[in-house]
């Protein structure tokens, strides 16, 4: 069982108790400050949303309602309007009035248009868009407004656009209400950020974030405190390192780290089962180490049992003298080779000989009827009448009769307290000739040749049977077993249940 899994089991026994709602408390504040955390990162790349509340989905625009947004948190990061495309659209709106008050042919109008044109290339020239890095929304204007007058260069569609000529062929309501719609709202998305004192961009998120840090450093301090005292041995630096992942939260710079204290305290409280998750993210990992993992097993063992075969601590194993063997730790007073040796007799024996006896019977007849072939005379006994069937016949009875004889006297002979003593001695002459065989230089080198290449062999095609062998199929087998033994156990918890109450009854 995991830490996590101990944490929260441990928090599930307390579950009406008052430090399990602290817990709970603190996690859910944690939870807060790491969602303030998150908007605080994303606002600068999210604020054209904050700002229009629009969302663009294919060639549909989905409005969303939202509050003013832009106006509580654009101070807090130091945002202000850009003043040249402030003036721009100060501008515009100081033309819609004047063409209210006077129309649209008049002499302001005409100096309110000769202003808005000579803004509107020193706004392409100057590219007031690249402090707020949104040359991205330059470009999209531009490329708007040529499309909408029909001309390839921004320049002179800007120098089109704002003339008397073309607002009234166009129509002033629609070229307003497209600049109004279109043009306006990218042009608004600009703004100034200062850099602070440290060099970097202004932001005082630190004002926001200071009451949370303090709260969770008097809280880690007087945590640790308590375990320190609680456990023998653990000193208050220990205990700092036992919630290691509690610091993340007193952490100025690098407050997406959180995102650990917030998981870890979510899953001990209760308020989030982390349980599938944690399985789902752990599936990932031991399938990707799993198959390095077996394989790095694998061949380490392959390769201790070859060095072992090169080194010649296998034939020294069956080899070994009187000294050795009474140096040898024996964990069992069992001769394994002659066991082994005895046990396969016994199987030889009582089971495959029997299987295989008619085979033997076969064997033993056709040798027999060819050697009585050979004798003089056979043939001739052979070409009288019905002497050819009895002749087989009673090969045949003969061959059975010397197979069946000698393995009932092979049987008798184990079965016999004197004839097993004679096997044991046999197998143990047989061990001790083994092993003085094995003694040979020749015959040593030439088994461990065979053994090394065998394994080598054995090595090969096992991790070519494991590159081709699915991991994911082996940990959903694996889950599905684990489900399979959960709903077991919880089948006999319950069953447990049913009984306790039925005998409290």
């Amino acid at each position: 069982m995991s830490t996590l899994q101990r944490l929260r089991k441990k928090s599930a026994r307390r579950k009406n108790s008052p430090s399990l709602w602290f817990e709970r408390a603190m996690a859910a504040l944690a939870a807060l400050n790491f969602g303030l955390v998150l908007f605080d990162l994303t606002y600068i790349s999210m604020r054209d949303f904050w700002l229009r509340g629009t969302v663009q989905v294919m060639n549909f625009t989905i409005q969303i309602p939202l509050p003013p947004i832009t106006d509580w948190y654009d101070p807090i990061k130091g945002i202000e309007p850009y003043r040249d495309t402030e003036i721009y659209l100060e501008t515009v709106d100081q033309l819609k009035r004047q063409v209210a008050r006077t129309g649209l042919e008049s002499e302001a109008v005409a100096v309110l248009l000769a202003d808005l044109r000579d803004r509107s290339i020193a706004m392409i020239e100057d590219n007031p868009f690249l402090v707020a890095d949104k040359t991205g929304t330059l470009e999209k204007i531009k490329n708007r407004l040529r499309e909408h007058v029909g001309t390839e260069s921004s320049k002179e569609a800007f120098d089109v656009f704002w003339t008397q000529t073309y607002l009234t062929r166009e129509g002033w309501e629609d070229s307003i209400g497209y600049f109004d719609r279109r043009i306006r709202p990218l042009i608004a998305t600009n703004y100034y950020r200062p850099l602070g004192e440290n060099g970097e961009l202004y932001s005082n998120f630190w004002a926001i974030d200071a009451p949370f840090v303090f709260i969770f450093l008097a809280e880690f301090l007087a945590r640790t405190f308590y375990i320190s005292r609680k456990h023998n041995g653990v000193s208050w630096i220990d205990a700092m390192l036992w919630r290691w992942y509690d610091i993340p939260l007193l952490l100025p710079f690098w407050r997406w780290l959180r995102i650990i204290p917030v998981t870890l305290r979510l899953d001990q409280s209760g308020l989030v089962d982390m349980d599938r998750i944690r399985s789902q993210a752990s599936q990932g990992l031991v399938a990707s180490i799993a198959e390095d993992l077996t394989e790095l097993v694998a061949i380490r063992t392959i390769n201790q049992l070859q060095s072992a075969v090169e080194q010649g601590t296998l034939t020294r194993l069956l080899t070994r003298n009187e000294a050795e063997r009474r140096s040898y730790i024996d964990l069992n007073n069992v001769n394994e080779v002659e066991a082994v040796t005895n046990l396969l007799i016994q199987m030889l024996i009582y089971r495959v000989l029997p299987k295989v006896k008619p085979d033997i019977d076969a064997i033993v007849s056709h040798n027999i009827q060819g050697a009585v072939g050979q004798l003089p005379g056979a043939q001739l006994v052979n070409q009288l009448p019905g002497m050819d069937q009895f002749s087989a016949q009673v090969t045949n009875q003969v061959s059975a009769q010397i197979t069946q004889t000698i393995y009932e006297a092979v049987v008798r002979g184990l079965e016999d307290p004197v004839g097993a003593e004679l096997a044991g001695r046999l197998v143990q002459s047989f061990s001790e000739a083994l092993g003085t065989e094995f003694q040979s230089q020749r015959t040593s080198d030439e088994l461990q040749t065979l053994l090394v290449d065998f394994l080598e062999e054995f090595k090969v095609n096992y991790i070519a049977r494991l590159n081709q062998e699915d991991v994911e199929t082996l940990l959903d087998q694996t889950r599905e077993l684990r489900q399979q033994l959960s709903a077991q156990r919880q089948a006999q918890v319950a069953a447990r249940d049913r009984s306790s109450l039925a005998s409290s009854d």
